[in-house]
């Protein structure tokens, strides 16, 4: 099989046994018909694709010093789930991270923990976290605290004051 090139778009030369034959109405069988275009199709695509490796970048340098600008606050509230927000300063580290909330019906005892998987722009100073935290008992106060952690769980060390909402 070759590729005729030329001023417009490519053309794949199929070799003899793929020449057009007619059968006795005139046509194409479909079969023939199938088979060139398969190979018409697959031969381009072989031919002009242009494969791109991804570029995986290595992790930014870590802030030195990461602070929570802006909350944590409570987004929204049901009978058994809540959305916790969050702003920081972008923590740099990893750009897989995570956001991350300890939380309980104690204030002295946050031993149930939520994360959210976030992806850190580079390009922006801060990062806005959401964590959704399931499994809540309805009209049931929980304090919780909020974290966030690079893609192997190591803290950013940034922590919250211990905070308060109610379930509906």
């Amino acid at each position: 099989m070759g590729v005729a090139r030329g001023l417009h778009a490519p053309l794949v030369v199929l070799p003899r046994e793929f020449e057009f034959e007619c059968d006795s109405a005139g046509g194409l069988s479909m079969n023939r018909l199938f088979l060139i275009l398969v190979v018409a199709v697959t031969a381009g695509s072989l031919l002009f694709s242009r494969p791109t490796a991804a570029q995986v970048l290595p992790p930014a340098e870590r802030a030195t010093s990461i602070k929570i600008t802006e909350g944590p606050e409570l987004e929204s509230a049901q009978d058994d789930s809540a959305i916790i927000r969050w702003t920081s300063n972008n923590p740099g580290g990893t750009d897989d991270h995570f956001g991350v909330v300890h939380y309980g019906t104690d204030p002295k005892n946050l031993s149930e923990t939520a994360k959210s998987p976030i992806r850190l722009n580079r390009g922006h100073s801060d990062t806005i976290f959401r964590v959704r935290v399931d499994g809540l008992k309805s009209k049931t106060t929980y304090y919780y605290t909020v974290d966030s952690a690079n893609a192997d769980g190591t803290s950013d060390g940034v922590t919250s004051k211990v905070k308060t909402f109610m379930t509906k």
